[in-house]
């Protein structure tokens, strides 16, 4: 896969092709992390102050019986382990007093950002806005990563064409597709027509690295998308999870073609699921606690369900156990939007766009009652 060599401001979201060294030991030298006075533990006071340290400077070279008064970063003489703080200190006619210190105390060892050779990031690795912190403290002003995928994302459906419905999920997947670091296009959609479909696809693969599409992916007559992909390899059809369920992944001509259910919160759902792990890599999902407020009851077993929830911060001084989050199904009779009593209702939920007001998802193949302690997935930690 090509590469680009970028620079700092610009790595967050970015995929390393190669691994990061630590060119240097950071910080080459022992530092201070207060201000006060850097001398050796083993020798005792009084103290001579013979010289003043700050972060720019180089370590200066102390005696037996000597000190330097330092500022906070600033490098350590090779012989000193330890540093007083000021307000600790006394200083008379140049002699310093004080309680006597450990070897370390006050002191960050060289070293212990990083050291010389040290591998920081791995090749693979997608990078964060606060890794250019410590690139840049290490010496590193420019990283490989990988090219970024031109995405082209196309809708099927007669009805959209013809504009008897609106594009509901072209707009959102570009946005997802953007936010996981890559370049996404928002192809024409194109009608429930068999060679029409056929035809868009092979042309998008042509010019894509990537091609995502949404509609035409279950059993009907009009499910053209499906058609087309079968003449390929499909890797699979079908997911273990509703809403989000008709699902096809393949590869066409070497290009991978992730084929997406039209209904707006399952094509949210299965690209946050599985679109999300092949653009950045990362396939774990970060879940945070919360106690469900409604009981939900599920349609059929053996089927995992990705029930969308809103969150409700709640604090309780006297019971750390109760402190947290509540978590409400947003679609329950008991939310602010009525789709579904009990019974989860995967279907209405999948084509109802202010299920979008959401702040995560459950996933879960068992019932939940009330008060139910749950890993819930926030949206803004995978959007």
């Amino acid at each position: 896969m090509a590469a680009d060599s970028v620079a700092l401001s610009r790595v967050g979201g970015r995929v390393l092709a190669e691994s990061v060294r630590a060119p240097a030991d950071v910080p080459a030298h022992d530092r201070a992390t207060m201000d006060g006075f850097a001398f050796a533990s083993g020798d005792g006071y009084p103290l001579t102050v013979v010289d003043e340290v700050f972060p720019e400077d180089e370590p200066p070279s102390i005696d037996r019986g000597e000190a330097v008064a330092v500022a906070t970063g600033a490098p350590l003489p090779a012989a000193a382990d330890a540093v007083l703080m000021r307000e600790h200190a006394t200083v008379e006619d140049g002699r310093l007093s004080g309680p006597s210190l450990s070897p370390g105390t006050h002191v960050s060892p060289a070293g212990t950002t990083a050291t010389a050779g040290e591998r920081l990031f791995t090749a693979g690795q997608r990078l964060a806005p606060r890794h250019a912190t410590l690139l840049r403290d290490v010496g590193v002003e420019t990283v490989t990563v990988h090219r970024r995928f031109d995405v082209g994302i196309l809708a099927s459906g007669t009805e959209i064409c013809e504009g008897r419905q609106p594009d509901r999920d072209s707009e959102m997947l570009c946005n997802l597709v953007r936010g996981w670091g890559h370049e996404p296009t928002v192809r024409e959609p194109v009608p429930d027509d068999e060679t029409v479909v056929r035809e868009a696809v092979e042309d998008a693969v042509e010019n894509y690295d990537v091609v995502v599409t949404t509609g035409g992916t279950s059993v009907g007559r009009a499910d053209h998308v499906v058609r087309a992909l079968r003449e390929h390899d499909v890797h699979f059809r079908g997911v273990d999870v509703r809403p989000g369920r008709p699902v096809t992944v393949a590869t066409v001509e070497g290009t991978p073609v992730f084929a997406l259910p039209g209904k707006p919160v399952a094509a949210h759902t299965a690209a946050t699921l599985l679109l999300r792990p092949f653009l950045t890599g990362r396939s774990r999902l970060p879940t945070i606690t919360a106690d469900i407020t409604s009981r939900v009851t599920l349609p059929e077993d053996d089927t995992e369900f990705a029930i969308p929830v809103t969150f409700d911060e709640v604090t309780d001084d006297s019971d750390d156990d109760a402190a947290g989050s509540r978590a409400t199904p947003l679609g329950h009779a008991d939310s602010s939007l009525r789709i579904y009593d009990e019974r989860f209702a995967p279907g209405r939920v999948a084509s109802n766009t202010r299920i979008s007001l959401a702040d995560g998802l459950l996933v879960t193949r068992e019932a939940v009652d009330e008060g139910n302690r749950v890993a819930v997935v926030p949206y803004e930690v995978v959007e």
